[in-house]
């Protein structure tokens, strides 16, 4: 089957491109996230196709540049495997799987029966477990729960803080197969509270074998408790009661993906020797019941009103089945998976055409306005990375969508949609490194204080900051500077900020003199523009000219060897670029660059504020860390050095002094991100020639102090966002 579709989709991509008079944007398949987010909505089944289809190619700085998402018969095949992965969860062959309604203890986890390396406080209550650790081995599974069948299942977990001095305790949960070589996930943390049980509610998708983990955070290592004796242990605990499961959760049966596909239509026993209640659809009239379901399949899966000639290959398959004596079920999947592997479905489709509707249409030029359906689709993939929904494809169909009113009301409900979080993810995740996360570890020689929560908090500030700004249509200079941020206990006690608890994100009003607000100076920033050992001032400025200024520097020359900081701390980073700039060939670029990097010295490799370097090893003055019974020691440097001279001649003194001047010209600032939107929005990079049109929408958008909210109005209905 894969040659014939291979075939077909050679045969469709020449039809789709056409001939077109020097588009912007080029014919371009879905990238791996909008084809799980389409999946999800066309079909209502989550796929996780990370292991199945490779990561895709970035240009620009975005995976969904349509010059850089190529297709090969691997790929194809991929394709393949993954729409029969899709369908076989999405459609219902069996009855209706057992509803569990379960409350366990940890103490039936056999970790807590065996206790010879772990540490837990006996009780009053016989259920209830107190955790006095967050040493990683002191982790505890639900061992008592393994799913039966593979779902949703919805956990209850009842836990109160112990000895905390009136504060919360946080806890993570890890779910997945909790073997060595086992895959698992964060869930999230959740917060106990002192005094009373705090009731933490999720629901999370499990296979078979599948359970959950509970680790308590910021209490002690299990050496100090141990030697003490875990029933004397007066320090803060974490209380477990009890832990429900409900699931696999279910609406109605078969359920809402099923009836998607076949609607209301029968099922009949269809045993196999290795399911004897194995049910399939049936049909009376298969061959009409067919091309419904098709036609009804395909105007959602292609993203647009179906011809016959969109059908009729389709038909043919399914058709052919029939004939060989296949089960109507059989013979229809065989077209679903054909339609999920069509350019149709794989591409964008954007043709010029029509605008309007059919009777009052009127002809656009080649290369000119997309037609209602595309301008649909690239509504739905820039703010949702998925596929139109119902009243979108409803108002293309009747020539509405492009109503200036009408596309504003669009917009609105769909940024005000839960599925804009794929906005925030997807671009922010990319615009600013984000995705680079975990691309190193920070030394735990020299930043012991870096810990698992840490790294979870990190990129949720952001994503949360950018969605904080968006909501409110704050001003994108925000992302220079701001007078808040979106943080919980752990990011507030990593910034010095006081009075802030817990795992819970909220907004918090920055104080003078934190040095922090804007994304430069946000821990995930500073930490993907770093390694894990030490800071560079050119990989920070450079960072900073390119996603925050919109002037990316150019590469550096190839006969020039780049610099490696001195580790033992006998020269500065500053004094190696002093040198460095005496090289002609280095120092017209490094004028630009060095500037943005020296005022982002002050922060080390995990954005903690610095006054000096800090360097491993042992010293008079060293600090002295044990960390799960590791002992280490660093001491501090040469002093940090954050000052530094703009190419115009103004001079600043600190990083706080540096966002000043930035926010000097907010137009620059505005039309930077703009033009990172625009490639996002449309999947296609912006040229010289469109600058005339970015500057005009970016214009626009000045009455609003240049809102977030407000520059994606303007791109929305601006020709660079509505033409090819």
């Amino acid at each position: 089957m894969v040659g014939v579709v291979a075939a077909w989709l050679a045969v469709g991509l020449v039809r789709l491109a056409g001939a077109e008079d020097e588009p912007r944007a080029v014919l371009r398949r879905l990238n791996r996230a909008e084809y799980e987010n389409t999946i999800r909505d066309l079909l209502g089944v989550q796929v996780d196709f990370s292991e199945l289809l490779p990561r895709d190619t970035s240009a620009e700085g975005f995976d969904n540049v349509g010059e850089a998402l190529h297709i090969s018969s691997f790929l194809l095949d991929r394709y393949l495997e993954a729409a029969q992965q899709a369908l076989d969860l999405a459609i219902a062959n069996g009855p209706q799987p057992r509803l569990i309604r379960e409350r366990y203890s940890l103490k039936q986890s056999h970790q807590v029966r065996s206790t010879r390396e772990r540490v837990f406080q006996k009780s009053e209550d016989e259920d209830r477990v107190v955790m006095l650790s967050s040493s990683r081995w002191q982790a505890v599974s639900l061992t008592p729960f393994y799913p039966p069948d593979a779902g949703r299942y919805r956990f209850r977990i009842s836990a109160e803080a112990l000895r905390s001095d009136g504060k919360p305790v946080s806890y993570r949960v890890d779910a997945g197969l909790m073997l060595m070589t086992g895959k698992q996930h964060l869930v999230s943390y959740f917060d106990a509270v002192p005094g009373r049980p705090s009731l933490a509610e999720f629901v999370e998708y499990l296979e078979p074998r599948n359970t959950i983990r509970i680790l308590p955070y910021g209490l002690a290592a299990a050496q100090t408790v141990h030697k003490i004796g875990a029933d004397d242990y007066q320090g803060p605990g974490l209380a477990i009661d009890w832990i429900e499961v409900e699931g696999p959760l279910h609406d109605r049966w078969p359920p809402e993906s099923h009836r998607r596909i076949f609607g209301d239509l029968e099922q009949s026993a269809a045993p196999t020797p290795g399911q004897r209640d194995r049910v399939e659809v049936v049909s009376s009239q298969p061959r009409a019941d067919a091309e419904r379901i098709l036609r009804a399949f395909c105007r959602r899966a292609f993203r647009r009103t179906v011809s016959d000639t969109d059908v009729a290959p389709l038909l043919e398959l399914v058709n052919a089945k029939l004939e060989e004596g296949r089960s109507f079920e059989q013979a229809v999947r065989t077209g679903l998976a054909a339609a999920l592997v069509s350019p149709q479905f794989l591409y964008l489709n954007e043709p010029v055409g029509t605008i309007g509707p059919p009777s009052q249409a009127t002809l656009v030029r080649p290369g000119g306005t997309i037609d209602d359906f595309a301008l649909a689709s690239r509504l739905s993939y820039f703010l949702w990375s998925s596929m139109p929904d119902e009243p979108l494809l409803e108002l293309a169909e009747h020539g509405r969508l492009r109503n200036t009113a009408e596309l504003r009301r669009q917009v609105e409900r769909m940024l005000d949609d839960p599925k804009s979080s794929a906005l925030v993810k997807n671009f922010v995740g990319q615009w600013l490194n984000l995705r680079d996360i975990n691309f190193t570890q920070p030394s735990h020689l020299l930043y012991p204080e870096y810990d698992d929560m840490l790294q979870a908090s990190l990129t949720l500030e952001t994503e949360l900051f950018f969605a904080e700004v968006l909501r409110h249509d704050l001003s994108v200079s925000n992302f220079v500077h701001s007078d808040f941020s979106m943080l919980n206990g752990r990011l507030a006690r990593h910034y010095g900020v006081d009075g802030v608890e817990g795992w819970e994100f909220r907004r918090v009003a920055l104080p003078e003199g934190s040095h922090r607000g804007g994304v430069l100076t946000m821990g995930s920033v500073l930490k993907v523009t770093a390694n894990g050992t030490y800071t560079s001032p050119v990989v920070r400025g450079a960072f900073v000219l390119d996603r925050i200024l919109g002037t990316p520097a150019p590469p550096p020359p190839e006969n020039v060897a780049g610099l490696v900081p001195d580790t033992r701390g006998a020269t500065t980073i500053r004094e190696q670029l002093d040198k460095h700039r005496n090289d002609d060939a280095c120092s017209v670029c490094h004028v630009e660059i060095d500037p943005p990097g020296f005022a982002l010295e002050s922060f080390d490799v995990l954005g903690g504020w610095r006054e000096h370097y800090r360097l491993a090893g042992w010293r008079r003055d060293a600090k002295e860390v044990i960390k799960d019974g590791e002992k280490m020691r660093y001491y501090h440097g040469a002093a940090v050095d954050s000052t530094g001279e703009l190419p115009d001649g103004r001079r600043f003194q600190s990083i706080d002094e540096f966002k000043q001047l930035l926010l000097a010209d907010r137009e620059r600032i505005a039309r930077a991100l703009a033009s990172r939107l625009v490639t996002y929005a449309t999947g296609a990079p912006v040229r010289q020639r469109d600058r005339p049109r970015l500057d005009a929408l970016v214009a626009r958008a000045k009455p609003s102090q240049y809102g977030l909210r407000s520059l994606i109005h303007e791109i929305v209905a601006d020709e660079l966002f509505q033409s090819k």
